[in-house]
């Protein structure tokens, strides 16, 4: 068993059968999540969509805890998309005040993990208390050298594309024709970064909804039914699990 998971109370049976099935020497290095399943799991129960959200946060403290001790480098959270703006305004208010109260209820805990936070996405466009939050959560672990989370809010991978080539454009006085690959990833939201290896999307739907265009080129995808507020450890497990008997040829052949 790896040793960081060693004498934890809530690792059951099966989570230390699924951890034992992981190769430690071929982890992904970055897992993004799409999470979603948070109104169906609600609607199942007969509650409003926030309780969904409120719900969702749990396995939000599960997917960062399991990755810091399987000592993943990056992890990206899809949180709040361009497109969430059109959803009824007490869920979109709902959602900004859970947001606040996460942060700063759990930014203790992330900071003494050695947990590096940031947001991307047009963070410009979120209320200024929002953005008061989020600055003070992204400087408070600044200097963490841990796993990086990174929560996309007000994010949409289409945008970010466009703003990142406005941005090498720029950086080339205007000339698009010397623009490279590498100009446009160093202006992503995500710059510094790895590419995604391993996509995760919860409750079933087969489709990638602007998240991460660019750095999810060649990652591999995982689907599964599980709704979002159920997704804990040993769906992580599993994922990963999966991710390992794929074969990653980035467009070439196997030798």
């Amino acid at each position: 068993m790896h040793k960081n998971f060693a004498h934890i109370p809530d690792l059951t049976p099966t989570d230390a059968e699924l951890l034992d099935e992981i190769d430690l020497d071929r982890m992904p290095r970055h897992i993004a999540v799409i999470m979603d399943g948070n109104g169906r799991w609600a609607k199942m129960r007969g509650k409003p969509r926030i309780f969904g959200h409120r719900a969702g946060a749990e396995s939000v403290r599960s997917i960062l805890d399991t990755c810091t001790r399987l000592e993943i480098s990056a992890v990206t959270l899809y949180a709040f998309s361009t497109e969430n703006w059109k959803r009824p305004k007490a869920e979109v208010s709902g959602l900004m005040s859970m947001l606040k109260r996460y942060i700063r209820s759990e930014m203790r805990e992330v900071d003494a993990n050695n947990i590096r936070f940031q947001a991307i996405g047009n963070i410009q466009g979120l209320a200024p208390d929002v953005q008061k939050e989020i600055a003070w959560a992204t400087a408070q672990t600044a200097s963490n050298t841990g796993t990086i989370l990174s929560v996309a809010l007000n994010y949409g991978g289409r945008l970010e594309i466009v703003e990142a080539c406005r941005k090498a454009a720029a950086g080339h006085n205007g000339s698009p024709g010397e623009i490279t690959e590498k100009d446009i990833e160093q202006n992503l939201y995500t710059a510094g970064l790895p590419d995604v290896d391993l996509l995760i999307r919860t409750s079933g739907e087969l489709r990638i909804s602007n998240f991460l265009l660019w750095q999810i080129a060649y990652a591999e995808i995982y689907v599964t039914p599980t709704l979002f507020p159920d997704f804990r450890r040993a769906e992580i497990f599993r994922a990963i699990i999966e991710y390992q008997k794929r074969d990653r040829r980035y467009g070439g052949l196997k030798s």
